[in-house]
């Protein structure tokens, strides 16, 4: 029996179905701002001062009653508030942690590179100790300079010794 319906692979998503394009790098940065701006006084402030103000007009002014005591409609507001401020910072969170993980690793690869110049720092270092070794220094130099000095001196006396004395000069 031929297949009526197309088959379609459960491993990869529908392609051709989204309506709206969001760009998850400008909603990211606009939920960090948004968590940013929660988590300050400026905004206790402004949301204390609605709250204290809504209270009031609800108690106080009997004509502009929209929210009557148990001030449902307030609680509404607060509820949904939370429901999408809670996701927003956690979604910056996430952003952040990214940022950290990112550092983390960079972090990590400058030490191993760091560690890798030491070593092979070290490395010529000590070789540069043992051709040093090797060489002759200044100090062995002058040592040896001054041997070959005394030796010549010596053959120098010693043939002095041997030779026979110069025939003195005489007027005739």
């Amino acid at each position: 029996m031929p297949e009526l319906l197309p088959r379609r692979r459960l491993d990869q998503p529908r392609a051709g179905r989204r309506v709206i394009s969001i760009d998850p790098d400008t909603f990211g940065r606009l939920s960090e701002r948004l968590a940013r701006f929660l988590g300050t006084g400026k905004y206790l402030f402004w949301q204390t001062l609605i709250v204290i103000v809504w209270i009031a007009l609800n108690l106080g002014a009997a004509a502009l009653r929209w929210d009557p005591y148990p001030f449902i409609l307030l609680n509404l507001a607060f509820s949904t508030q939370a429901a999408y401020a809670a996701p927003l910072i956690l979604l910056a969170q996430n952003r952040q942690d990214d940022r950290d993980r990112i550092s983390l690793e960079e972090d990590r690869n400058r030490a191993a590179q760091t560690k890798a110049d030491t070593e092979y720092l070290a490395r010529e270092l000590a070789a540069l100790r043992l051709a040093i070794g090797e060489v002759a220094t200044r100090d062995y130099l002058r040592g040896e300079l001054d041997k070959l000095r005394e030796d010549l001196n010596t053959k120098r006396r010693k043939q002095k010794g041997n030779r026979p004395a110069p025939e003195p000069v005489t007027g005739t």
